[in-house]
């Protein structure tokens, strides 16, 4: 029979992120008990450790879409207010695949007459309800479950847009501030976008730092804005102390 640990692990698995007092009623132990268990899967670098639980960390693999767009649900739709407040109508706008950039699209529903140029698929949907807007795809194929495109259309589609703002996320940000994601495809994509805009605008919720991931592209303080949820643990202080753009804690402040 699988012991607590390993059962523990595999919900952190399925459904990206598992909370102590769930857990204590699920087993029948007590949230003490649940946390110690915890903390020596996130010893073994298998979970990371978050407020009232932990997230799903093993190998350098992304977690499944439908995990990924409900883990850190409420500061993600933090940050995409953030962002909605400082987009105005008739924006040209890049957005980039995952699930914090297509929560930012949600958030801009409400503007008017914006030209989106995307290559994630759920972003565009988003905006697709404002008959005024104008959403410009790439072709190739869609990759799915996360439904988005990295093709070289893409990346050539954003070589020829000049937008106003490149709202963009990444699967991780090290130590050093380098800016990481699952593949070499997300990274140039990525860092097409940031290039051809006029404002730049990195959204990442706090579980992104130090967050492994092998791709390697870009920096934190290229962008020009940083939108997170909260500030990161102490170990990243100095890679904001250091940054020189805009930097918003989206769910510590209501003014940027």
């Amino acid at each position: 029979m699988m012991d607590r640990k390993e059962q523990i692990l595999q919900v952190a698995r399925r459904e990206g992120r598992v909370m102590v007092e769930d857990l204590a009623l699920t087993f029948g132990v007590s949230a003490h008990t649940i946390r110690r268990d915890i903390n020596t899967l996130c010893e073994e670098a298998k979970l990371r450790r978050l407020h009232g639980g932990a997230e799903y960390i093993e190998g350098q693999a992304n977690l499944p879409y439908h995990a990924r767009a409900v883990l850190n649900f409420d500061e993600k739709n933090a940050i995409a207010r953030a962002v909605a407040r400082v987009i105005p109508d008739e924006a040209t706008v890049f957005i980039s695949i995952g699930t914090t950039p297509a929560i930012v699209a949600g958030a801009l529903a409400g503007k008017r007459a914006l030209t989106v140029i995307t290559n994630n698929l759920n972003a565009a949907f988003a905006l697709s309800e404002t008959a005024g807007n104008r959403i410009i795809l790439p072709g190739g194929e869609l990759r799915l479950p996360d439904r988005d495109l990295l093709s070289p259309e893409a990346v050539e589609l954003f070589s020829t847009y000049r937008a106003d703002f490149a709202i963009y996320g990444v699967g991780g940000i090290d130590s050093d501030g380098s800016l990481l994601d699952f593949h070499a495809s997300e990274v140039q994509m990525r860092e097409q976008m940031r290039m051809n805009a006029r404002r730049s605008i990195l959204v990442a919720d706090r579980s992104k730092f130090g967050r492994r991931a092998a791709a390697v592209g870009g920096r934190l303080n290229e962008a020009d804005m940083l939108v997170l949820d909260h500030a990161p643990e102490t170990t990243f202080t100095p890679l904001l102390d250091d940054y020189d753009g805009t930097l918003v804690l989206a769910m510590e402040t209501t003014d940027i």
